[in-house]
């Protein structure tokens, strides 16, 4: 465990990605069987303790120290981890006890339940020191926040052990924490794992922005990119004959649970990439058509889903590509070789959970930009370059495929509310809530919030608008500020929906602040109307 805390300890101290994963890489070679299989497991969110919650430690912590103290420290520091771990009275005629392993500490929390673990958890925290505790209770609440992505744990992991990442990717989310066969693979120059008979993940092939240039249509074929979730179907027949069937989303999650309905209809064992989407009548839009974003949301993130839900949120996969299919494996082949074989696969397969992400033909490529700036269907996100010549390669290689996005749309909202962020943001007030006002400002008409941004501006900028923020404060709601109605951000996003969660009645796809409009007054920002406006029929 004080391995495992120190190298958290280093992870908080550097922002280099090179320093990470030398770190993390390290750790990796040097620490025990099955400790850095759980370590693994922690940093890429692979773990759950269901029985503890921040709301236990928040519980332990007013217990101990004054509430006040408590609320004042936490509101300040931004972290419950590191303000727990700090404020955590040490105990008095402490006997020396043997240190903690860290698959002990995992034994541990897997045992606790909600009643079971305020009585128990002291305990472990008296026996760790604060960088320790600090760890504990990264591990037991989730959510490490020291910088590492799933894909970076992934790549320090392979350059660990000198194997390939896209090999790593294919076998980790077959597997389940420790992960004794990759270590036993990877590390100890064992076979790789058997994993012929299990519908595994396959890494995603992911494309380039296409900033300013122009492709020549002869070598690269255009279709539109779909306002979903890119999926990767898996089907395989295990050792007994049975075919089973997984869906992935792009970095490897297993989310069939979320959606039972696609997990009984692949009639052939493949891997197939697509996008993930909800039927248009499920909104009154074009039957048989893909709804907007803010439809799909309904289904995501969900471990149980309603007969309600199945039914008005039906699902289904627009295809883009096929990685194998009846034990061929065609990544190797070119673009329009897979795209053949993925039209002749089409016929066998039920177009009630699947259909064909069509070709955009035009004669040229200005044409082409013309047929893109005119496309305001909720459910297109832009176009898709793709070589006709590419294989199927994990990553992005330059060259091979482009996400040409649509303009986004731009509208001039006032800011309300701020609230400090996490990580190196927790000692600024860097997450802004906006709205626009539901008429005439000068008649006395209401701001309504429409969204939340946390990007889109510089360091500088940042330390302005936390500035305008102490400045202006209007009034306190725990952790969150009021602020004078007073400053307007030019917000950039991608389209708006209706929404009955939100006072407005809309809620805007990915806003993020575009400019900081601090020459503009606040009653010349935008009306709720003119969002509304955008809302698609």
């Amino acid at each position: 465990m004080e391995e495992f805390a120190a190298l958290l300890d280093a992870l908080v101290y550097t922002t280099s990605r090179n320093r990470k994963l030398a770190l993390i890489a390290a750790y990796l070679r040097q620490a025990p069987d099955p400790d850095r299989g759980w370590a693994l497991a922690a940093l890429t969110d692979g773990l759950d303790f269901p029985a503890v919650k921040s709301a236990t430690i928040r519980g332990l912590m007013m217990e101990r120290v004054d509430p006040v103290l408590w609320a004042l420290s936490r509101d300040f520091v931004g972290d419950t981890a590191e303000t727990a771990s700090l404020l955590w009275p040490e105990p008095q005629d402490a006997q020396p006890q043997p240190p903690l392993s860290l698959v002990a500490v995992v034994e541990r929390l897997s045992a606790l339940t909600r009643t079971s673990a305020p009585r128990e958890l002291p305990a472990l925290f008296d026996r760790l020191d604060a960088r320790g505790r600090y760890a504990l209770i990264k591990l037991a609440t989730g959510g490490m926040r020291v910088g590492v992505s799933a894909r970076l744990a992934k790549t320090a992991f392979a350059q660990a052990f000198g194997v390939a990442v896209e090999e790593v990717e294919e076998y980790w989310h077959a597997l389940a924490p420790p992960y004794a066969e990759l270590f036993a693979w990877a590390a100890g120059g064992g076979p790789a794992p058997d994993l012929a008979h299990t519908p595994r993940f396959r890494p995603f092939m992911l494309a380039h922005p296409l900033e300013d240039g122009v492709v020549d249509l002869a070598d690269y074929a255009a279709e539109w990119k779909w306002d979903g979730i890119r999926v990767q179907l898996v089907r395989a027949t295990n050792h007994e004959g049975r075919g089973e069937t997984r869906v992935y989303s792009r970095s490897g999650d297993d989310i069939s649970a979320t959606f039972p309905e696609l997990l009984d209809v692949l009639p052939m064992d493949a891997v197939l990439d697509g996008e993930l989407l909800v039927r248009g009548s499920a909104q009154g839009g074009e039957a048989g058509g893909a709804a907007s974003f803010n439809a799909l949301q309904q289904r995501l993130g969900r471990k149980t889903v309603s007969k309600a839900m199945l039914r008005d949120y039906p699902a289904f996969v627009r295809l883009y590509d096929v990685l194998l299919l009846e034990g061929e494996d065609w990544r190797e082949a070119p673009w329009k070789s897979r795209r053949a074989t993925l039209e002749a696969v089409m016929p066998l397969l039920p177009a009630s959970h699947f259909d064909l992400s069509q070709l955009v033909e035009a004669e040229n490529f200005e044409a082409l930009a013309r047929i893109r700036d005119s496309a305001r269907d909720e459910a297109i996100e832009g176009l898709m370059l793709k070589h006709r010549d590419s294989p199927y390669i994990a990553g992005r290689k330059v060259a091979l495929w482009y996400k040409w996005k649509r303009d986004p749309l731009l509208v001039d909202c006032v800011v309300m509310y701020a609230q400090r962020g996490s990580g190196k943001r927790s000692s600024f007030y860097s997450d802004y809530t906006f709205g626009c006002w539901d008429g005439d400002p000068d008649a006395g008409a209401e701001l309504l919030p429409v969204g939340k941004a946390y990007s889109g501006f510089t360091d500088e900028e940042l330390k302005k608008l936390d500035r305008f923020v102490r400045q202006n404060t209007l009034n306190k709601f725990g952790p969150v500020r009021e602020v004078a109605r007073s400053l307007v951000f030019e917000v950039a996003f991608d389209s708006v929906h209706a929404s009955k969660r939100h006072k407005s009645g809309l809620a805007m796809r990915f806003p993020r602040i575009h400019r900081i409009r601090w020459d503009k007054p606040a009653h010349e920002a935008d009306r709720i109307a003119s969002l509304r406006a955008l809302i698609k029929d």
